[in-house]
């Protein structure tokens, strides 16, 4: 699977068999988020939206927001709500955007909805007070009242100084009247031309009166991210790091799968397949503590990337599996000889086919006239042990493919070989489903029907 891309069948099979982890996974990730939404207690956000009449163009509405959120506003904002020097941290809860039709819209993040409004309507408020300034348009000062009107009673008297000057000018009788009542038309044409300009560029004339279209609506929701939203996220969160720990894990395994590949690490040859009925529910009698019984139930204790068992034949196919595995053991052997069954302790599927091995050699039709004695012998994988050699002469490996990695089979190799025990052949071990019967009624094929059983297209194939 190291090689294989990763396919929605690969998905499928993690949240099968590992269902169990994967809904613990995702029960803790959102008691974390339940613990982040503690800490993080709820925040409420509130806006208020606020009219800028007359023509803006897309970079003056974007000036006007930084002006919204600058800290001359948010610091009088703070001052006006009693905060005192806390407009730093009143920065971090407020924010402006520009809307559809010349609206900049100001929220405000509080503890309370009613802190919400208050805040958003402040700002509001603030924000037009400080534009007004900018702009010449705060009323408040006397000299920004009277300032416009006093320029154009200027103007005004002017005018009727230049109208007095040209009328006491002779009109007319000398050069030097003539031109000095044209000099004064042009002075007046001049003062009339600046002060319509004045006008036309004073921005109260056309941008003046910014409103506020309403108090802010006080909120009746969290703002997000909320509590539930923490506690969702948290338990996704979780369950995809589960989902991408397990891919990860499956990308990274170097366990040999093919018979080719086993017999290489244990130096030795497959003498044969045999067939082992899957039962999940079987349980060793070791291993019954907590932590045990807490593996099962999460599904821990079986491999989750081995492919579905599949359907096999019949007991008698089965059986005649396994005494083929007698036969060319006995054709291996010149005389009668014991051997070791070396088995990896916690390998199940192993174990129950090293004990049908043996009890098939012990009762098949030519036990005592050639089939090896067979004694099995549980080994740990990480450090594996193997007894001294006695009256055996070698050893007979019987494992699950895919199960070990190849350090693993080396150790069990060179623990056969300390014990003085040659490793005669490999015997791989796959768990099948048992078909159900299609007709009870029907006769169960007779021992003899070798040819009907031993068919190319088994499930389990192989060199079994």
């Amino acid at each position: 699977m190291s090689e294989d891309t990763i396919r929605l069948v690969t998905i499928g099979r993690i949240l099968r068999r590992r269902w169990r982890l994967l809904a613990a996974l995702a029960v803790v990730g959102a008691l974390v988020g339940y613990g982040a939404s503690v800490l993080f207690p709820p925040r409420y956000t509130a806006s208020a939206s606020v009219l800028l009449p007359g023509q803006w163009e897309e970079r003056e509405l974007l000036t006007q927001v930084d002006i919204a959120t600058s800290s001359a506003v948010v610091d009088r904002a703070a001052a006006k709500l009693g905060r005192g020097d806390a407009g730093g941290d009143l920065r971090e809860r407020v924010s402006a955007k520009a809307a559809d039709g010349n609206i900049i819209r100001i929220s405000g993040t509080a503890d309370t909805p009613r802190g919400a409004q208050r805040l958003a309507d402040r700002m509001a408020g603030e924000f037009i007070a400080f534009a007004a300034r900018i702009t010449g348009g705060d009323d408040t000062g006397p000299e920004a009242a009277t300032g416009p009107e006093a320029l154009r009673e200027k103007v005004t008297e002017t005018n009727r100084r230049i109208s007095d000057l040209a009328d006491a000018a002779d009109p007319g009788r000398t050069v030097e009247s003539v031109q000095a009542r044209t000099s004064l038309e042009k002075l007046r044409t001049a003062l009339e031309e600046a002060m319509k300009k004045l006008e036309e560029a004073d921005p109260a004339s056309d941008k003046a009166g910014m409103v506020v279209m309403g108090p802010a609506v006080r909120p009746t929701g969290e703002a997000p991210p909320t509590r539930v939203q923490l506690i969702a996220g948290g338990a996704l969160l979780f369950f995809l790091l589960a989902v991408v720990g397990h891919l990860t894990a499956a990308r990274m395994n170097r366990r040999p799968r093919t018979e080719a590949e086993i017999a290489a690490a244990l130096g030795s040859t497959l003498i044969g397949t045999v067939d082992v009925p899957a039962e999940p529910g079987a349980r060793r009698p070791e291993g019954q503590g907590l932590l045990a019984r807490t593996r099962r139930f999460l599904g821990l204790g079986t491999r989750w990337d081995m492919p579905a068992p599949q359907a096999s034949g019949d007991e008698a196919g089965r059986r005649i599996r396994y005494r083929r595995v007698c036969a060319r053991l006995r054709e291996r052997l010149p005389a009668p000889r014991r051997l070791l069954v070396v088995v990896p302790e916690d390998d199940e599927t192993a174990r129950r086919a090293a004990g049908r091995l043996v009890t098939e050699a012990e009762s098949g039709p030519s036990a005592g006239g050639g089939d090896p004695l067979l004694r099995v012998v549980e080994v740990p994988a990480s450090q594996p042990v193997v007894p001294d050699r006695d009256t055996e002469s070698g050893a007979l490996v019987v494992l699950s493919p895919g199960s070990r990695t190849p350090e693993e089979l080396a150790g069990i190799a060179e623990a056969c070989a300390d014990g003085g025990h040659e490793v005669v052949g490999v015997v791989l071990a796959d768990a099948v489903r048992v078909r159900p019967a299609r007709d009870a009624g029907r006769p169960a094929p007779a021992e003899g029907a070798a040819p009907a059983l031993a068919a190319p297209g088994h499930g389990t194939g192989g060199s079994g």
